[in-house]
């Protein structure tokens, strides 16, 4: 496939997936045995842990909003830094909703074949998404 159609299934998982909800759009543009290296937790396993994830996600964070800051593809990947955020309304890792709002930075790296995203590698600022929300404190 060429950075362009790479491009464009990238930006179908952050308006269509996570910034609208629409999670069977994972079935055309992940392959059904993904493999995500840097999983959340308790995210199961191939495409249907994603779709567990933005299940867990949309529901603790309704207004969940993801804006790329910088993308860069090639014929097999697409890198992207992005904002993430969302106000906390449902319950998040066993934490009640807190009614506050966080905004993290995080970084994503998704190879491709044949059209579809086979593996994922991601980092986030998680300890900062929970300071935000006051689940944990740490001075």
């Amino acid at each position: 496939m060429t950075a362009e159609q790479n491009l464009r299934a990238n930006e179908r998982w952050v308006e269509e997936v996570v910034n609208q909800g629409s999670l069977d759009v994972l079935d055309e543009i992940m392959a059904e045995n993904v493999v995500d290296h840097d999983p959340a937790p308790d995210q199961g396993p191939g495409r249907e842990g994603f779709k567990q994830f933005f299940t867990t996600m949309g529901t603790a964070f309704p207004d969940l909003r993801l804006t790329p800051e910088l993308t860069l593809a090639t014929d097999d990947k697409v890198v992207m830094r992005y904002q993430i955020e969302g106000i906390h309304e449902g319950e998040f890792m066993g934490a009640a909703p807190t009614g506050r709002r966080f905004s993290i930075a995080a970084l994503q790296i998704a190879r491709f074949e044949d059209g579809v995203v086979v593996e994922r590698w991601g980092s986030s600022d998680e300890l900062g998404l929970l300071k935000q929300l006051g689940i944990v404190d740490v001075g």
